[in-house]
């Protein structure tokens, strides 16, 4: 397990922007020193082994993935109910090392304690909102088992985190970003 200089945590609900904010933190500070570590990649990769999926089509923003999100959800808690930790191993052992890495996909409890457990001060916890109608204007659609279950709920009620921001315009996109490389001490 490598040590980083900085972990920066991002988390929110589905079409608040965590990763195209992820992607324009990465393009700000640098792909020398910054790499993008994502818990969804080994879910839908070990899903897409055991299912026979297309993983390509899995990893990409498109209705392919819509249809098996419940499923996955369901496969996931059941490895997670094994090891609260499983996909957080795999995405931090497979990641590109680097000073610092925004895991752009935070979405439980579990995953927060296991980070800083392993990483401790290196941590920095990122919560991004949007309105449900910006949600929507991006493609958000409400689904049952999905929007309403620990995956994307779990952390509704988490209050420790160190920096809560909006995104929903691109002038707020922009502060966002300005936000965290303050944060991280990279302005």
């Amino acid at each position: 397990m490598m040590s980083n200089n900085l972990i920066v945590l991002l988390s929110g609900k589905r079409k608040t922007g965590k990763d195209y904010i992820s992607e324009k933190l990465l393009k700000a500070i640098g792909e020398d020193k910054c790499a993008i570590v994502r818990i969804s990649e080994p879910i839908k990769s070990q899903y897409a082994k055991e299912h026979n999926l297309d993983l390509s089509e899995l990893m990409s923003p498109n209705k392919y993935k819509e249809e098996y999100r419940k499923q996955m959800i369901i496969w996931s808690d059941q490895v997670r109910s094994q090891d609260p930790s499983y996909f957080c191993k795999i995405a931090c052992s497979e990641a590109v090392p680097k000073p610092i890495w925004i895991v752009s996909d935070i979405r439980r409890k579990t995953d927060i304690k296991w980070f800083k457990a392993t990483y401790g001060g290196q941590i920095r916890t990122v919560r991004i909102s949007a309105t449900e109608q910006t949600r929507v204007n991006r493609g958000f659609v409400f689904t049952k088992g999905v929007d309403d279950v620990t995956s994307e709920c779990d952390l509704d009620d988490y209050t420790e985190w160190d920096l809560c921001v909006a995104n929903d315009s691109s002038e707020e996109c922009d502060c966002v970003i300005n936000k965290i490389l303050s944060l991280i001490n990279i302005v």
